[in-house]
């Protein structure tokens, strides 16, 4: 029987992915994220492809006497995944599990934390931070249907295109873009900026770890021409020090998974 920790168990919960390079990066993230805080117990689970699952996780935790866990979607928007998957895979595993509180923490999207590993990552592809007046950048996400998340999305080009001063920030996405809300394909956006007389185009794919979509928008990015294309977010330092801001801020506000059934 383990002691138990007197701080929540994280539970980082990945969508998952057939591409080994997904959960290699969540492993690296977590691995971050522990050294960040050393006496943080990290446990990932996910909801599709890779094991373990997170069911199985939180099995495993309250078998081992663990009482109190904070589940974290590893999500940058609100989309289908936050708002249905995750709170029902939690719901039930609540009433399964009546020894274990859980609370949800919120996504890690927005932040400006993210906007700054964005920025990390396309230096790293070569881009120089005085060329960011003359840059327009494609802010390539993965894609949702879900109304919010093109909205936040969205919201996220416009204020870093103000913070950061770029010449141009077009959101777009690898699957389902919507031309009526001004989200288009990752080869559309570049194209786009060209046609407004960029000089200069960058695609900042604000996904997390490599896979189909993350793909596509790389594919997009060569397909049109762009510039400079960065490296997904993967294990961002960024990104560590914001999954232990969202853990934090769970813990601290204590909303259990139950009590969503009200």
């Amino acid at each position: 029987m383990h002691a138990r920790p007197t701080h929540p168990t994280l539970l980082v919960i990945a969508h998952g992915s057939r591409d080994p390079r997904h959960a290699a990066t969540v492993s690296a993230l977590c691995a971050r994220v522990r050294a960040l805080r050393p006496g943080l117990r990290v446990e990932v689970g996910y909801l599709d492809f890779n094991a373990p699952s997170v069911p199985r996780v939180l099995e495993r935790l309250s078998a081992e006497g663990v009482r109190d866990v904070v589940a974290l979607p590893l999500l940058l928007t609100r989309a289908f995944h936050a708002k249905s998957d995750i709170p029902s895979v939690l719901r039930e595993a609540a009433l399964r599990l009546p020894l274990l509180t859980i609370h949800q923490a919120e996504v890690l999207g927005p932040s400006s934390l993210l906007t700054a590993a964005l920025e990390r990552r396309l230096e790293e592809a070569g881009l120089r931070p005085g060329d960011r007046r003359s840059t327009g950048v494609v802010l390539a996400s993965a894609g949702s249907s879900d109304p919010e998340a093109i909205a936040v999305i969205a919201e996220t080009a416009r204020e870093w295109r103000r913070t950061a001063h770029w010449c141009a920030v077009r959101p777009a996405f690898a699957s389902a873009a919507s031309p009526a809300t001004g989200v288009l394909r990752t080869a559309d956006a570049v194209r786009a900026l060209r046609a407004e007389g960029v000089d200069r185009v960058a695609v900042a794919p604000y996904v997390i770890a490599p896979g189909f979509l993350p793909d596509r928008i790389a594919a997009g990015a060569r397909e049109a021409g762009a510039d400079i294309l960065a490296p997904v977010l993967g294990p961002a330092p960024e990104l560590a020090r914001l999954l232990l801001r969202r853990y934090d801020e769970s813990a601290s506000a204590r909303l259990d998974v139950p009590a969503l059934v009200a």
